[in-house]
């Protein structure tokens, strides 16, 4: 969802070794345990939801209890999920992944910077500030003109990034300056095990420069609560952080020989800590002085899992919106087969773009014409110079964008913030999400399209529209939908905590969602096809 600035107030990849492929050759040898930690307890007894349990898919290497899930009997995704929320610790690493696993799928990678050659039933990506991804697959009866069906999603999530001059001493601390991005709920960051992830640019042998991704696994970073005994009023008068002052992380204490660390480049040296360079030169496998310039986020190190007493529930940071970026992702390669796309004649398209929790006003949020080019650039491909009149404002008008970004679920201790005929609950769909005031892009005709999809293959959808006392927040949704006049529907996979460092959301609705975005790419050509509106 949006970041609280944008509410509207009434009145390069390598590849990955995944972990659940790692625990398939090493699987862990039978010990006594609880019977709650034993996998075959909830799949040999009916009364309690079955699952399929596999090994934990952990982004670190920290034992943790056997409570993912891997790729269930009846094609559950959850499992792969998971292995993608632990690699995707920033925008970087979430489209990094990503192309990493569209790539391997089959899809051809192209780049901005040259020109294309393209064909129907080919399946094509490419990625912009390697935190922005398009993906496309051209159906085989495709012609010029026919539409273009998309799912879009964003990479980014609230947290906090180092400042241009992180180091920072205090009371013989050694401290990381940082700043907010997006609205998060700074308070649930405190007293987390952190540490930093990003990218880094580094200096080559021959002069050149190499764009790389950096992941430090182990707890590196805390930020501490203030002692209750030194703030006696605080359950009262609440927990309100000054987030310029009180919300910068501890790195270490202030020993003498850090400054044994020599680093010659005098702005690494005055911008950062010594320390904290050479902790990221170890992990890159470079010199200090190799390392040229640094674009890190602060991450919380626990891995995403189940949970909850019958491991329905998913645990993780950045749900939002990696759930339905994922989502999206799979149903893509799922529906792009060549048995597939052969009676196809529209584009599938999935767009992933960085910024959105800050208002997509960037060149790799959704507020650049990304994607819009990317299609312009596809019909002219396909046209084979034979361009007629408005082809490609006919193929727009034919076209529909499916914005999918997480949804409020309603709250059991808050219900009162919730509409009360409008109160979207955990495993029951997706959240169809309406503003009459246009905060979200959904109109009646893509509203039901949407759900005539989702009756045909017989899944469960809900709605949601924001009290008339309280803003509504917005998605990217509004962004593309007036930046071309392409048919929109806003909706997301339901969820709580949404914007905290560790968020929740119902097992069963990944499921649902990646099956509802299949049938849209498999379905919606048929339905569309039986309403005409102009």
């Amino acid at each position: 969802m949006a970041a609280v600035a944008r509410f509207h107030i009434l009145q390069q990849s390598s590849s990955v070794l995944k972990p659940s492929a790692i625990s398939s050759k090493f699987p862990r040898q039978s010990s006594s345990q609880p019977f709650y930690c034993n996998p075959n307890f909830f799949r040999n007894n009916t009364h309690i939801r079955k699952l399929h349990l596999a090994p934990s898919l952990c982004a670190n290497s920290s034992p943790t209890p056997e409570n993912s899930s891997a790729n269930g009997p009846n094609g559950s995704i959850v499992g792969d999920l998971l292995d993608y929320l632990n690699e995707s610790w920033t925008q970087f690493h979430a489209t990094a992944e990503a192309k990493r696993q569209l790539v391997a799928a089959g899809f051809h990678l192209l780049s901005e910077n040259d020109e294309w050659e393209l064909k129907p039933g080919g399946r094509y990506i490419f990625t912009r500030n390697m935190s922005c991804l398009v993906a496309f697959a051209i159906g085989e009866k495709y012609s010029v003109g026919n539409g273009f069906h998309v799912i879009a999603a964003h990479t980014d999530s609230p947290c906090l990034k180092l400042k241009p001059k992180s180091a920072l001493s205090k009371s013989n601390y050694l401290m990381v300056n940082v700043q907010t991005y997006g609205g998060g709920l700074w308070h649930t960051w405190f007293d987390r095990d952190l540490s930093v992830a990003g990218r880094v640019i580094v200096r080559n042998g021959d002069g050149s420069f190499l764009h790389k991704l950096v992941k430090v696994k182990r707890p590196l970073l805390r930020v501490p609560t203030l002692a209750i005994h030194l703030d006696r009023t605080v359950n009262k008068d609440g927990f309100k952080p000054n987030l310029e002052t009180h919300l910068n992380p501890l790195l270490a204490t202030k020993l003498d020989d850090v400054s044994s660390v020599d680093i010659k480049d005098k702005n690494n040296k005055d911008s950062h800590h010594p320390l904290l360079m050479q902790i990221l030169s170890d992990e890159l496998g470079c010199e200090i002085d190799d390392i040229a310039s640094i674009e890190l986020n602060i991450c919380d190190t626990q891995p995403s899992c189940l949970g909850g007493a019958n491991n329905e529930f998913i645990f993780s940071g950045r749900l939002d919106n990696l759930a339905s970026s994922f989502c999206a992702l799979k149903a893509l390669v799922d529906s792009s087969g060549p048995k597939d796309l052969s009676d196809e004649h529209a584009i599938r398209m999935v767009a992933l773009f960085d910024n959105e929790e800050v208002g997509s006003d960037s060149v790799q949020g959704a507020g650049a014409p990304t994607m819009f080019q990317a299609m312009r650039r596809i019909i002219d491909c396909l046209a084979n110079q034979c361009v007629r009149e408005g082809v490609f404002e006919r193929a727009i008008r034919q076209s529909f964008l499916v914005s999918a970004d997480m949804a409020h679920g309603v709250h059991p201790n808050f219900m009162e913030k919730h509409e009360e005929h409008h109160r979207p609950e955990l495993h029951k769909g997706l959240v169809i999400k309406h503003n009459a005031n246009q905060r979200y892009a959904t109109s009646g005709i893509t509203a039901f399209l949407f759900k005539e999809v989702a009756k045909i293959h017989n899944l469960p959808t809900q709605d949601f529209v924001v009290r008339n006392d309280m803003g509504c927040g917005s998605t990217i949704g509004p962004i593309l939908a007036s930046g071309i006049g392409i048919r929109t529907v806003d909706c997301g996979i339901p969820q709580l905590s949404m914007h905290s460092v560790r968020e929740i959301c119902g097992k069963e609705d990944i499921d649902i969602a990646y099956n509802h975005f299949k049938a849209f790419y498999q379905t919606f050509s048929s339905v569309d096809q039986k309403l005409n509106v102009d």
